[in-house]
Parts: structure tokens; sequence; C-alpha cells
């Protein structure tokens, strides 16, 4: 049976990556994101939203809804004696925030259910320590304690888990990987010599979504090229 699926962002990389798989799969989506972009012409009902002014109106949604995945991101890279006060509230705004106001609007829907689930990014910099990262891991970091949280609030209708990637392919990523240089120093930063695709996280996302993980609630999944657990020696 068809389910019907609540993307916030979505119309790029990973999001868009998924919007995709999820329609292929026959199922429902409707999205909330600034621009409705390529979401447009795939026939995906969008509703504004802002991850810095994170508000969505319950009463737009659709009465019933089997899943949420929260995509919106940000790549903050300074040394930590540059990062600003601001830096930080942006960057925990974005994240984590901005999921939060997206979870609340939603959740009404996602009880009527019955067996809904949740998805929400994290990145490999929180699990691996990574200069240049103090902002946007701290607002990382409160995510998964919020997924966590979520996870055991929820049960048993509604499932919460984080996905934790590596540098991915997307537009959001492009400034680190816009030359062949940059992206071959990129991926041998990897046990696995490679950067990740949008596509390979839209699946991990659909499998989240699926019955196939309906036994899977508070995990943190790590499509990183082995960054995080891995350490090969010469």
């Amino acid at each position: 049976m068809p389910k019907h699926h609540l993307l916030i962002g979505g119309s790029s990389g990973i999001g868009l990556a998924t919007a995709r798989s999820l329609l292929a799969a026959g199922d429902h989506i409707t999205a909330a994101c600034r621009n409705a972009g390529p979401l447009a012409h795939l026939g995906v009902p969008v509703f504004p939203f802002d991850a810095l002014a994170p508000e969505l109106d319950p009463a737009g949604l659709p009465e019933v809804l089997d899943g949420l995945v929260y995509f919106p991101g940000s790549i903050t890279l300074k040394p930590f004696h540059r990062l600003t006060a601001d830096d930080f509230l942006q960057d925990f705004r974005v994240n984590c925030l901005g999921a939060v106001a997206a979870i609340q609007a939603a959740l009404p829907a996602l009880k009527k259910s019955g067996n809904a689930s949740i998805v929400v990014f994290s990145t490999v910099a929180v699990a691996q320590g990574m200069p240049f990262h103090a902002s946007i891991a701290a607002a990382k970091g409160a995510v998964e304690g919020l997924a966590k949280s979520l996870a055991a609030e929820l049960a048993p209708g509604i499932r919460v888990n984080v996905i934790a990637p590596s540098l991915t392919d997307t537009p959001l990523a492009a400034p680190l990987l816009n030359s062949d240089a940059k992206r071959e120093v990129a991926a041998k930063r990897h046990p696995l010599q490679r950067v990740g695709s949008a596509e390979e996280v839209a699946a991990l996302v659909a499998f989240l979504l699926s019955d196939a993980s309906k036994s899977m609630s508070g995990q943190i999944l790590r499509p990183d090229g082995g960054l995080s657990s891995l350490r090969l020696f010469a």
C-alpha cells in the first residue's frame, strides 16, 4: 500500500534524489521548502518553509503521514577562533530547531499512521572529530540527541532514525568538490577511497521509511566510506 511522506527540503541533492526514489516506488510526497525547483515538475505539492524561520501550518498537511524527512543543513567550516556566536546559532537553527518545528507541526498526522518513520541528518564529524567543524558538529550532535530522545518518547507508533554521512556529492558540498584535485583528495580521506552520491544516501532514506526497517529506531546509520570506524595502515 502506498505511503505518504513529508519531505522538508528536497529540491536538490539528497532530498531530490529521495523524492524521485519514493515516487518511482509508488509512494506519495508532500514537500516543504524555500524553492519548489524540480519538485514542481515532478507534480509534488510544495508548501513554503524556511529553516531559519521554520513555520509550517499543520492545517495544510495531509491528514495522515507515514514519514517525515528533514533535509536542510549547512556546512560551516572555520577555525574555531574565527567562529562567532552567530555562526553557532545559525547552524543550530537550520539543523536542529528547524527539525524541531517541522516535527512538531507534523506530529498529529504522523501519530495517525500507527507506523510512521522520521529521518533526520547528522554528519560524520560528530563521531569522528575533525578540525574546523566545531559549529556544525555541535549542531548535528544536538540533532542526534534529539532523535534518540524522540525515538524513546514516540515509540511504538513512530520510529526515529539518523543518517550521518560523510562528504556527499551534492550542490551543498559543491565548493569542496569543484575540481578533480579536490575530489581526489576528498576520496582519499576515506577508507573506501570514494565520495558518496546523493542517490546512495537516498536509498538509505527510502529504506528507513519503508516497512523493511520496522524494527529500527533510535539508530545512527553512517554511510561515510568507513571514515568514522576504520583506520587503514600502509
